[in-house]
This record gives structure tokens, C-alpha cells and sequence, in this order.
């Protein structure tokens, strides 16, 4: 769905249908494009029983704020919120990327990490790290994992591993400092 191509050939499909899958690739064009095609300004609209369903940065693209990993810059349409490289440590050593902050299409106030723990993806120590960065809690699932939310309530659906992060903010002892935060996990 591009914004050359006329509203009235893909809305009314749209409207009528029962699903939309929303497939991987990058979240950061994904989502730049849901919402310059007027899709993401549809979604709320549809009946209440229309599912939604993210694979991948499917389900990054749903969520109001998001952030991927490069590891060179990115190339290519989307906006960018920021951008920060960022060294996760793990148990084998450091990892240098690029962090990426992006605007999704706001179905969810929270954000997901998918393939976690999955060959050549992130595991749960950097999952951690990156949560820290992100402003809405944080759901880091693996590829057994699903989050089904119901007039919003959240479920997590799992035959595998997850966790939720959420921040925490402790009020400085002395004076009128800034806040603390502090991540608090979740295990499933």
C-alpha cells in the first residue's frame, strides 16, 4: 500500500477483511510506510474483531515507540526519532551496533523485542540493555512466544521464554535530582 496507489482500491478490503498479517523486514521502513499510506489512520477504525497480526517487525510496527538494531546505518525510508551507537556486553564480549528509535503505529503501549535467544539474534542480556533505552515496558519474547491483546489486555501466549521489562523510577533522596530507573523483569 503506497500512497500513489488510490484509497479506494485497497481500503474497502481492507475494512471487510478479518486479518491482516503484517510480515518482518525492517520495522523503521515498515512502519514509515503504514503510515504514509494512510493505513496506520485505518487501523483503530476496523470492527473490534479484526485481527491484527505482527511477524517480526510486524509486531515492532505495531507498538508507539519501537527500536532495531544495525549493524551499519541504516539506508532507506523511515524516520528515525534518534540514533545512538550502543555496545552490549555479553558473555563472549562487546557488541557494536547502532540503536535506532523509531515511531511505530501505536496499536500497543509497549514495545517488543522478537527472536530473542534465537540463532544469530540477541539473548536476554541484550534484550535487557536495549529495554533500558526504551521509554514504554518492553516485552523480549523468543520465536515460541505470541502477545495477544483483547480490548486492551495483554496476554502472553508462550511454549518458551520471555520477560517483561518495565522501568521503575525512584525519586532522588536529596533535593529536586533527577530520577533514577531502574528495570524490573518479569519471567515467563
Amino acid at each position: 500500500m503506497l500512497p500513489s496507489v488510490d484509497e479506494e482500491c485497497w481500503v474497502p478490503a481492507v475494512q471487510e477483511t478479518d486479518a491482516l498479517l503484517v510480515w518482518g523486514g525492517d520495522p523503521v521502513f515498515l512502519s514509515y510506510w503504514m503510515r504514509r499510506s494512510g493505513l496506520a489512520g485505518i487501523l483503530p477504525s476496523l470492527p473490534s474483531e479484526t485481527v491484527y497480526l505482527g511477524v517480526s517487525a510486524g509486531s515492532i510496527a505495531a507498538t508507539s515507540t519501537f527500536a532495531e538494531t544495525y549493524r551499519e546505518p541504516r539506508r532507506g525510508s523511515g524516520d528515525a526519532l534518534s540514533t545512538e551507537d550502543i555496545v552490549f556486553d555479553t558473555p563472549d564480549g562487546e557488541i557494536r551496533t547502532i540503536l535506532v528509535k523509531a515511531q511505530g503505529v501505536g496499536l500497543v503501549d509497549f514495545a517488543i523485542i522478537p527472536h530473542v535467544d534465537s540463532a544469530d539474534h540477541q539473548d536476554v542480556a541484550i534484550a535487557e540493555q536495549w529495554a533500558a533505552r526504551m521509554p514504554a515496558p518492553t516485552y523480549a519474547i523468543d520465536d515460541q512466544t505470541a502477545i495477544k491483546v483483547t480490548d486492551g489486555n495483554v496476554e502472553v501466549v508462550s511454549e518458551g521464554h520471555w520477560r517483561l521489562f518495565t522501568q521503575v523510577r525512584r525519586a532522588q533522596r536529596q533535593g529536586n535530582e533527577d530520577a533514577t530507573t531502574r528495570l524490573q523483569s518479569f519471567t515467563g
